[in-house]
């Protein structure tokens, strides 16, 4: 008997020893997860706020960067404006802003081009003696071309500085001009020789020696394309029509 109480009551202390045990084990793991929350608190804000930091130099720092580049492009913008259009572009829409006496004078340039073929092919007949006219003025429209340039080269402030390139350039057309005068027998190569120095004046305006403003661009290249096939109508009607002259329609 004595020895059945003495085994239940180590059972009974040993159900209270581990009774008395879980409760121990569930507080330390509440404090446990009280101190891990509170390390994760304290370390998170630390991390947190260096980024946060961060960010809003980050946005400090951006907008003077975009307000510099900002500047930087209108100040780009303004010192080409104030260069003379050194490298603005053409478009025919800026034929808007020509000055209307250049505009008027440059397309009644045309009338001695465009009426030469058009007086041929009314008559179906090809005049030597017209198609030479045409010939001697579109030599004296490359010349007058050349020595626009040098003119455009000569002032003080201007964008095309007087040196070899505007210069030597600027003759070239006078020199293709006299060559198109001395091809006096051979109507054919003349209006070659002017149809190419038409074209290298255009090249020239455009390209290799920029400063002229988009309107005279948009102009001259119109007027160039105009007079370019004027000439080659011109040829045309030689090949196909039959050739008379001027003399012996009088007579």
């Amino acid at each position: 008997m004595l020895t059945f109480s003495h085994d239940v009551f180590a059972l009974l202390l040993c159900s209270q020893v581990s009774v008395w045990r879980y409760p121990q084990q569930i507080k330390r793991a509440t404090n446990y997860s009280t101190e891990a929350q509170l390390l994760f608190h304290s370390q998170g804000s630390s991390v947190l706020k260096p980024s946060r930091v961060a960010s809003t130099n980050r946005l400090l720092s951006i907008r003077p960067v975009s307000w510099h580049a900002s500047r930087l492009c209108h100040g780009d913008s303004a010192g080409t404006s104030d260069r003379g259009n050194t490298k603005e572009g053409f478009s025919l829409r800026a034929l808007s802003q020509a000055p209307k006496p250049a505009l008027y004078l440059g397309f009644s340039g045309l009338i001695p081009f465009l009426s030469a073929p058009l007086l041929m092919a009314a008559t179906q007949s090809f005049y030597p003696e017209v198609a030479y006219a045409q010939v001697v003025y579109g030599a004296s429209i490359v010349s007058f071309l050349g020595g626009a340039r040098w003119g455009f080269a000569i002032p003080p402030g201007s964008p095309a500085q007087p040196d070899w390139m505007n210069l030597g350039n600027s003759v070239v057309p006078s020199l293709l001009a006299w060559l198109a005068l001395v091809c006096r027998d051979n109507i054919a190569e003349g209006a070659l020789v002017v149809i190419m120095g038409l074209g290298l004046s255009l090249h020239y305006d455009l390209t290799l020696l920029p400063g002229y403003p988009a309107w005279f661009k948009a102009m001259r290249t119109v007027l160039t394309l105009v007079a370019t096939f004027s000439l080659v109508a011109t040829l045309t009607i030689k090949n196909f029509c039959t050739e008379k002259k001027i003399k012996d329609i009088q007579k």
